[in-house]
């Protein structure tokens, strides 16, 4: 057997141990397994994990007073890299999210990562991550996931990683309106300034 991390070893790559040929190893697998275990989560948290975008609807308008649906697209993800040496493969959960909806109020951390609703059901239905303002204005609203990971290394068996990932997403902006209602006697196309009409006067 070839001492590790010698090309074309000879007589002299080769150390006596207790007085008898032996080979040797840059890190005694015990070792290497402590080191690496010892900085995954380090290393965990400097991946380039995407945390998947925050949707609204509707959007990038509604309305105050009903009911914005709020939800995420994210998923799991794998990465390979080397660690001191050897080949590690790491893999990020999705875990929980907050949503930040930008007026003060947040929800989660939660399982729940929310699903797209038809367009029909703006504004009426209620889901678990919508969110209803009560005024008027421009919000910045952002969600953090927090992913939980596993590594495997030289394809072995995947182990926990003791710790999470937390990435938020670029905020966007929701400018929430209010609705106001009145009779009108013309059309906008028979009384462009008549009232509700774009660019009339009141």
């Amino acid at each position: 057997m070839a001492p590790k991390g010698i090309s074309n070893p000879t007589f002299t790559d080769w150390q006596p141990v207790d007085g008898k040929p032996a080979c040797l190893y840059d890190v005694e697998p015990e070792d290497g397994m402590a080191n690496i275990a010892a900085r995954i989560l380090t290393d965990f948290q400097q991946l380039p994990v995407n945390p998947g975008t925050l949707e609204a609807q509707p959007f990038p308008h509604t309305l105050k007073g009903g009911p914005t649906n709020f939800y995420t697209t994210t998923a799991e993800q794998g990465f390979d890299v080397t660690i001191l040496g050897q080949a590690v493969h790491l893999t990020a959960t999705p875990a929980n999210y907050t949503y930040t909806f930008g007026d003060g109020s947040t929800l989660g951390p939660t399982a729940v990562a929310g699903y797209s609703i038809p367009e029909t059901d703006w504004l009426t239905s209620e889901t678990r991550t919508s969110h209803t303002y009560t005024e008027t204005g421009n919000y910045q609203a952002t969600l953090t996931t927090s992913f939980t990971g596993t590594y495997s290394v030289n394809n072995g068996p995947p182990l926990p990683i003791n710790g999470t990932l937390h990435i938020t997403t670029p905020a966007k902006t929701i400018h929430v309106w209010k609705t106001e209602r009145a009779l009108v006697a013309d059309t906008c196309q028979e009384n462009p300034n008549s009232w509700g009409c774009p660019g009339a006067t009141r």
